[in-house]
């Protein structure tokens, strides 16, 4: 089944570790992929200590899309599309659960082509749980999605100028 957890509350990502974190402790092989993120997290330091869970690389530092040149986008996008490549084939690898972590912003900034991403959802191997998360998921994403988790933020320290802090944000 297809999961996204979406919206502009806190914790997609949290969600969707805490259930790969649920599925390797029942034995199940986890793939996790982190789009626009780097590798400086929490959640990576603690999931790459179990062993049924597999890291895909993600780079020291990452800009933000905005803040990016049109060289430094192109080869982005090259990353973030061979990392969509990457994921499908570590899934099919006989993974039970496949994060992908903020690929609805690699999708609507153009650094993961939506219909390569369509055209994985739609031949998942049988048994596959595959986890999406982010902002704005697209409407096709969203059409074929069994589970859909909204995150609202209500209140949050950001806007009182408070930066993220470390162990809680990232």
């Amino acid at each position: 089944m297809i999961h996204i957890y979406c919206g502009d509350g806190k914790g997609k990502t949290t969600a969707a570790m805490g259930l790969a974190l649920r599925a390797a402790g029942r034995g199940e092989r986890v793939v996790i992929a982190q789009f626009l993120k780097s590798a400086d997290s929490g959640e990576r330091t603690s999931l790459a200590r179990l062993p049924n869970v597999t890291l895909l690389d993600a780079p020291a530092e990452m800009k933000f899309v905005f803040q990016m040149t049109e060289e430094e986008r192109a080869a982005e996008a090259r990353r973030q599309t061979g990392l969509l490549r990457e994921a499908e084939e570590e899934a099919r690898r006989g993974a039970g659960l496949l994060v992908l972590d903020e690929l609805c912003a690699a999708v609507s900034t153009g650094m993961t082509p939506l219909p390569g991403v369509l055209a994985f959802l739609d031949s998942l191997p049988a048994g596959l749980e595959v986890v999406i998360t982010g902002r704005e998921p697209a409407r096709e994403l969203l059409d074929r999605a069994d589970y859909i988790t909204e995150m609202r933020k209500l209140r949050h320290p950001y806007d009182r100028g408070q930066g993220p802090r470390l162990g809680v944000e990232w």
